[in-house]
């Protein structure tokens, strides 16, 4: 929150800007009542509306105050008006040691007393079990007198005094630890390289790079980099970027030769000692660091350099024989470790960071899951689908700026991938296959692509895609000039679906997931195919979103844990056994997607939370959002449908990662009967008017696509198919006089287009379907058709726009059309009970818009929220019911734990090193 000079916050007026720290922007401000000045650390916006955010800050606040020490910067109160939190400290004048470091190296003289001053400011912390976690010059002011203020211990926690505070190997195995949790990147005010951390990757101890528990010898190595910093001027650990740095916190050493010489030896060996990356071997107090500069700040502003030099060793043969001896063993032994050639080099541990997305929004999670996360071949840029009220839009984050920025022109973007080059985006949106520059610009469609499921870039123009999420379709190329795409590969026996493919590093090869069960993609198998003789290899069977690495391994998900193979390239072949590397990456066996990405300088990302939960119970939902239980037993459903007079409700049911089936819930007996048997997968029912049948969804043809059928609805007699077609059909609506069913049809011409199909006969005489036949048909997109209760209108989905909408045309012409929702919307109900239209938002939010008709006008009102409350999105197709009544949905709850959006991902640097420990590549 940025506050303008004259504001007022309580007793206090604001002066001026003075700067950002990682939890707040930092004000000068004048105490009215106390006529001093004060330093206002004021909580942002977007943090305030964070609960979690909003208590680490309260924290901070009770943290400073239980610190009152002379090197320590005092905090006078905690002030909240509204919703701006701030806290009121000391203002502390003067440059911090950030400014007087760059300058140069400090005096070995200043240097000295300006390390004593913060060794006993953090000991007098620690001795109250607090711990700093980011102590860097930058958090470090020297008054003009020489007096030393230790700032922000914002990030410190306290540690909890009946717990131990032995952590052992440092992951806190031994039980609980007495030690805070290690530092996460979300802030974006303490950006460096990658511009990410949370704390300084040049100052962050090895175990908090590693994700590990920090404890106060954390803070003994920071001080070391704070010490060494101010003797060199330089550094102890630097690098181009946060991996680089973090690789030097992790493998290399400080450049000792640019120690002084004139520096004393025991304060040498001390900085070796405070910089140990096996913290049990570190110096372990920061008393001990006070105590071996006590006597050298002592001795150096007295007499000539061989007088000082005399003295020095004097007094240390005398006091600390053991001291000189202990510290220049351990400085004889560090120089040998440094210097031995023998010494096998250690492969680097990865570093596992968590970022925040960088913009006021969240990653797209609504929808058909898949890869909606993307890192530039180099690293260096993160894509990203966010989740918006009316859809999606891409962003782009690079690395070395604090923020994220939306890409115009990509609405309803999602499933990005990076040009080889880096310098394009493909993408997926509106029906469409597009690109746009990394720098921005128009966005240029390709080709038109119904419902793509992943496309990835060769580096001779190529690009190859999934055209579509319906069954039998085989991947396509297409220039990345765009035209017409052709089909790469074809559909091989038992095979009915092919996405999310990579074309492996020089354009001969393409990885891909291949589907033998559309509804478990657990059970695909992850293929690799050679483009010159259609040579198909299967790599693993089991497993899904495949990834080829630099590292010379195949990654893939199998029951949302990121397993390794080791794969020659050259022969085709895998070369050991899979491994476990990552678990709980968010990915989905019902679309065969995953949120990973990887860079090929041995960065991937991905989002954490594991497989995505398909297993819900059903709730009724009422207007004020009040839920009651429908169904308690929690289960892969969707596409209910409540029966005419009310009393039950249809839904498809995937049981044990099997095809999902069409079953009948009673729920005044609690009672789940199946009506549709065999392997195929039924979908989407349907109920007829008359209660007696549902029409449902099946791939029960030949083709394995989805074609009509129907069953009567007590689950007697044999389904009996009212469709036979090569194209992808799915099921809507019946008309009010029981005579015709609208659904919709994916064409390859036209894409989906609404049809009706016209049923003759009857039940004793025998039903007979006639040909369906089309009754709307665009350039865009349109399904979801719905039949009002009197039959006169027909509600449905178009992409016209550009986002889906709600429209109503009259029936049976389909001339005059109105548009019902104005901010994007999906899957239309009419209500029974009253003049009201339904639909949901893609952020799970149901709307409702009353209606009026005049002769053969339809007049939608502006659409309101139906309920504030939001819903569980369910893995196909719809997600909710009306029933009759007109006053309760039946849908699938949020979880208790569920968190708001998801703005947070996973970053691990050298995880091509742990690819290669884990699993070693042959040679």
């Amino acid at each position: 929150m940025t506050i303008a000079p004259g504001s007022r916050l309580g007793a206090y007026e604001v002066l001026s800007a003075l700067g950002a720290g990682g939890m707040g922007e930092v004000y000068r401000a004048r105490d009215t009542k106390l006529n001093r000045d004060v330093a206002l650390k004021i909580l942002p916006d977007a943090f305030a509306l964070d609960a979690d955010r909003l208590a680490r800050f309260s924290r901070e606040a009770q943290v400073l105050a239980s610190l009152n020490h002379p090197h320590i910067a005092q905090i006078h109160g905690y002030e909240q008006a509204g919703a701006v939190h701030a806290l009121v400290m000391e203002l502390v004048e003067g440059p911090t040691l950030a400014d007087r470091i760059a300058r140069g190296a400090l005096p070995i003289d200043d240097a000295l007393s300006i390390g004593r001053q913060v060794a006993v400011a953090l000991e007098a912390a620690h001795e109250q079990g607090i711990i700093h976690r980011d102590l860097k010059p930058a958090n470090i002011k020297v008054r003009e007198d020489g007096t030393v203020k230790v700032l922000d211990f914002g990030l410190a926690k306290v540690l909890d005094r009946s717990e131990t505070s032995d952590v052992r190997d440092g992951r806190g195995v031994s039980g609980p630890a007495g030690v805070t949790a290690s530092p996460t990147l979300t802030s974006p005010a303490l950006m460096t390289g990658v511009g990410m951390i949370l704390g300084t990757a040049a100052y962050m101890s090895p175990e908090q790079a590693k994700g590990r528990i920090a404890d106060k010898r954390s803070d003994v190595w920071a001080f070391g980099c704070v010490l060494f910093e101010m003797l060199t001027g330089a550094r102890a650990f630097d690098g181009e970027d946060v991996a680089d740095t973090l690789a030097a916190v992790l493998m290399r050493d400080p450049n000792w030769t640019a120690i002084p010489k004139e520096l004393p030896p025991p304060v040498r060996g001390l900085l070796e000692k405070c910089l140990i990356r096996d913290r049990h071997k570190r110096v372990g107090d920061l008393s001990v660091v006070r105590f071996v500069l006590d006597t050298p700040m002592s001795l150096a502003t007295s007499g000539s350099a061989a007088t000082v030099e005399v003295k020095r060793q004097r007094t240390w043969q005398r006091a600390l024989p053991w001291a000189i001896a202990t510290l220049a063993v351990a400085s004889l032994a560090a120089s040998l470790l440094i210097w031995s050639p023998w010494r096998r080099v250690p492969v680097p541990e990865p570093v596992r960071l968590t970022a925040d997305v960088g913009a006021d929004v969240g990653l797209l999670v609504s929808g058909p899951p898949g890869g909606n996360i993307a890192l530039s071949p180099d690293g260096k840029l993160l894509v990203f689908a966010a989740q918006k009220a009316s859809g999606s839009q891409l962003y782009i984050r690079r690395f070395d700026q604090l923020q994220a920025t939306p890409l115009a022109g990509t609405d309803e973007g999602r499933y990005p991938f990076f040009k080889p080059d880096g310098q394009w985006i493909g993408f997926f949106a509106q029906n469409k296959l597009k690109k746009i520059a990394v720098t921005g610009g128009a966005a240029v469609t390709l080709c038109d692509v119904p419902n793509g499921r992943g496309g990835t870039w060769s580096d001779d123009g190529t690009i190859v895609f999934s055209p579509s999420g319906s069954v039998g379709v085989t991947l396509m190329r297409v220039g990345e000039t765009g035209g017409n795409a052709q089909a790469l590969l074809k559909i091989a026996d038992g095979e009915v679906s092919q996405r999310w493919p990579q074309i492996l590093p020089g354009g001969k090869e393409v990885l891909f997931t291949s589907a033998s069960n559309p509804a478990n993609y657990d059970e695909a198998s992850v293929v690799v195919v050679r483009l010159a003789d259609q040579k198909r290899v299967v790599i693993q069977r089991g497993g899904f979103f495949g990834r080829y690495l630099a590292s010379g391994h195949v990654v893939y998900i199998h029951g949302a844990t990121l397993f390794a193979v080791p794969f020659d390239r050259e022969r085709l072949i895998v070369t050991g056994q899979p491994v476990p590397v990552l678990e709980g990456v968010t990915s989905s066996a019902g679309t065969g997607g995953a949120q990973f990405a990887a860079a090929t300088n041995g960065t991937v990302v991905y989002l954490a939370g594991g497989a995505s939960g398909t297993d819900a119970p059903i709730v009724w939902m009422d207007r004020d959002g009040k839920t009651t239980p429908l169904r308690t037993t929690a289960s892969d459903w969707s596409n209910p449908r409540f029966s005419p007079d009310g009393t039950r409700l249809a839904i498809d049911v995937s049981g044990g990662g099997g095809q999902p089936g069409v079953w009948v819930y009673d729920w005044a007996r609690d009672a789940l009967s199946r009506i549709t048997f065999g392997s195929a997968l039924d979908v989407k029912p349907a109920w007829t008017p008359d209660g007696g049948r549902i029409t449902f969804t099946s791939t029960r043809s030949n083709t394995g696509l989805g074609n009509l059928y129907w069953q009567r609805a007590d689950g007697t007699g044999d389904a009996q198919r009212l469709t036979e077609s090569m194209n992808n059909q799915v099921g809507g609506s019946w008309h009010p006089n029981g005579k015709v069913f609208a659904f919709y049809e994916t064409r390859p011409s036209t894409g989906n287009d609404l049809m009706m199909l016209t049923i003759e006969g009857s039940e004793e005489a025998g039903w007979k379907p006639a040909k369906p036949s089309v009754f709307l048909s665009t350039p865009y997109n349109e399904q979801a058709p719905v039949f009002s209760p009197d039959g006169r209108w027909l509600a449905y989905v178009s992409n016209e726009t550009g986002t889906p909408e709600i429209y109503v045309r009259p029936y049976p012409e389909s001339s005059g059309k109105w548009q019902v929702s104005t901010g994007g919307g999906i899957y239309p109900v009419w209500s029974r009970a009253r003049r009201e239209i339904l639909f949901a938002t893609t952020d799970q939010h149901m709307m409702a818009a009353s209606y009026s008709v005049s002769g053969d006008s339809f007049q939608a009102d502006k659409p309101r929220l139906w309920t504030p409350t939001q819903y569980m999105g369910r893995p196909r197709l719809q997600s909710y019911d009306l029933h009759p009544d007109g006053n309760r949905l039946a849908v699938a709850p949020l979880p208790a734990t569920a968190e708001g959006r998801q703005d947070k991902l996973i970053f691990v640097f050298n995880f091509h090193d742990e690819l290669r420990r884990l699993a070693p590549v042959a040679h």
